[in-house]
């Protein structure tokens, strides 16, 4: 069984941030309780670490399984399309499609139109593994340590950060 993941609770005050009406010494700014980006990366990390068991089941890393995500949403898109809506770059995108594709699930093939946009296409194998882990979300979210109106905030904060708006991505 999984453990609930515990995140460390914010400063007792809203105005115990930086910058919020605090006398301060001008190095508080550098201390990591007062970094909104660590507790991201440090809840990023602890989550991503939950999932890392339960794909390693089905032979996937977690940047394999999310972009298989996309892929049995979209069936077929461009790794430029992929690449932005994953926030990831070529360079990371590619590697994660050739083991994909050598796994089975994907293919990749260059457009007749134009040669220099690459199509993946989701095969049936890759399609048939959404059904193998479909339980994957609930054991993660299960460990998480939020009742579901807590986590539908931070999702809308998180693709606020982000700089999108949830549902228009």
């Amino acid at each position: 069984m999984l453990k609930r993941i515990r995140i460390p609770a914010p400063p007792k005050a809203q105005n115990d941030y930086p910058g919020k009406g605090m006398a301060m010494d001008k190095y508080d700014v550098l201390k990591l309780d007062n970094q909104l980006c660590f507790p991201l990366y440090a809840a990023s990390r602890e989550v991503i670490r939950r999932y890392n068991p339960l794909l390693s089941e089905y032979g996937l890393t977690y940047t394999q399984y999310i972009t298989m995500m996309v892929m049995w949403e979209e069936r077929c898109t461009t790794v430029k399309d992929l690449g932005n809506r994953l926030f990831l770059d070529s360079g990371t995108l590619t590697p994660v499609l050739k083991e994909l594709e050598h796994k089975g699930f994907v293919t990749r093939e260059r457009s007749a139109e134009d040669e220099r946009v690459l199509i993946v296409k989701v095969t049936d194998s890759g399609m048939a593994l959404r059904d193998k882990v479909l339980g994957v979300p609930g054991k993660v979210a299960s460990c998480v340590n939020l009742d579901p109106p807590e986590a539908a905030e931070l999702y809308r904060l998180l693709n606020k950060v982000m700089g999108r708006t949830v549902g228009n991505e």
